[in-house]
């Protein structure tokens, strides 16, 4: 530590982005990106964007990506809310939207970014355990608190609530903002920005890194009333105008217009998915019901660490998570079909060894 460091900065523990390994012939299969590229008409968007309009600053409201976004769920421009990705989105929620003097709550199980800004803006919080099956509890999200947050499908357990719950925790929580954190829900789930017009607090957030396979441009944006919106862009307005660049705002527009090569990424993982699930019940695995685009899944002879060190020497990485309750499990990222091949055929290879232990 820096003796320039203030107290807050020396106490942090920060987040630890999923690892990006430099090896050959790798199967990556670890930080839950899309298996396939975004369509044609997007890069060449993109390359269109590249031109020398770069000398000038980008629309700093996104007016044109507000639009389509809009366009897209049935909203109004003034409900949506881009910025540079979501991670970006959910720190000024947790700066500017969450009470302090009561603690956020938000799954014990969950996206581990939560309690770093919780650290880094000196918030409180409270865990909610997940039950036996991994499913959120929606019974644990009551008042009092400084807020509800949860990823749905949640990370990284797959596993989706239901509208019908969603709106339980609403509705119990009219004097705090409840924010579903979508990053997933294009795999086979259903957006909570429906309720939206129904309820005042609620936010919901969502990428371009996942379905629409753009992870590299770093595109978010948030959902929700209007007065909610206003409180985000006074935040953003406070730190950083032109928070998504000109190339950004070009590709995710293309994206959200390329809805033909949106569903057939789409359709493919959860075919991916599929049939990951039953090979790997097919080798002895539980595996989690996902909604996502990636399997939690363990074996009940084998640990999840020594599955996880037995693929990499095979050079195919998968998440394994050393935390209570879920070291035994590993998160598995839907790949293409030769990845899944590779992956079912490797761990089979593993199994039936006789080198690996519990």
């Amino acid at each position: 530590m820096s003796r320039f460091w203030n107290e807050r900065l020396q106490q942090l523990t920060p987040y630890v982005p999923g690892e990006q390994p430099q090896m050959t012939n790798l199967v990556k299969l670890n930080t839950n990106e899309h298996p396939f590229g975004p369509g044609e008409a997007v890069t060449q968007a993109i390359r269109e964007a590249a031109d020398e309009r770069l000398r000038l600053y980008p629309d700093p409201d996104a007016t044109q990506l507000r639009q389509v976004i809009a366009d897209w769920f049935g909203l109004e421009a003034s409900q949506v809310f881009p910025a540079n990705g979501s991670d970006e989105v959910l720190a000024f929620i947790f700066q500017g939207l969450f009470q302090s003097g009561e603690p956020v709550l938000f799954p014990d199980i969950s996206y581990s970014f939560y309690p770093v800004y919780c650290g880094l803006y000196g918030l409180e919080s409270r865990t909610v355990a997940l039950d036996e099956q991994l499913r959120i509890p929606v019974e644990g999200f009551q008042p009092p608190n400084g807020g509800v947050i949860f990823p749905n499908p949640n990370a990284p357990t797959g596993r989706f609530l239901d509208l019908e719950s969603i709106e339980r925790i609403l509705v119990a929580n009219p004097d705090r903002v409840v924010v579903i954190d979508e990053a997933y829900v294009d795999f086979g789930g259903e957006s909570a920005a429906r309720l939206i017009p129904d309820h005042p607090n609620l936010l919901v957030t969502q990428t371009l890194s996942k379905s629409r396979s753009l992870a590299g441009l770093r595109v978010g944006y948030a959902m929700g009333q209007q007065h909610l919106i206003e409180g985000l862009e006074r935040i953003k307005n406070s730190f950083n105008s032109y928070t998504l660049d000109r190339l950004a705002q070009a590709g995710a527009i293309a994206a959200f217009r390329d809805e033909a090569g949106f569903r057939a990424g789409q359709q493919a993982v959860i075919e991916q998915r599929e049939r990951l699930n039953a090979g790997l019940e097919a080798l002895g695995f539980e595996v989690v019901p996902s909604r996502a685009n990636f399997v939690f899944c363990r074996h009940p002879a084998v640990s999840g660490a020594e599955l996880a060190a037995q693929l990499r020497e095979r050079h195919i990485i998968v998440r394994h998570f050393d935390k209570p309750r879920i070291e035994q499990y590993l998160r598995i990222t839907i790949g293409t079909g030769d990845e899944m091949t590779a992956l079912l055929t490797a761990l089979d290879d593993i199994l039936n060894s006789g080198e690996v232990t519990a």
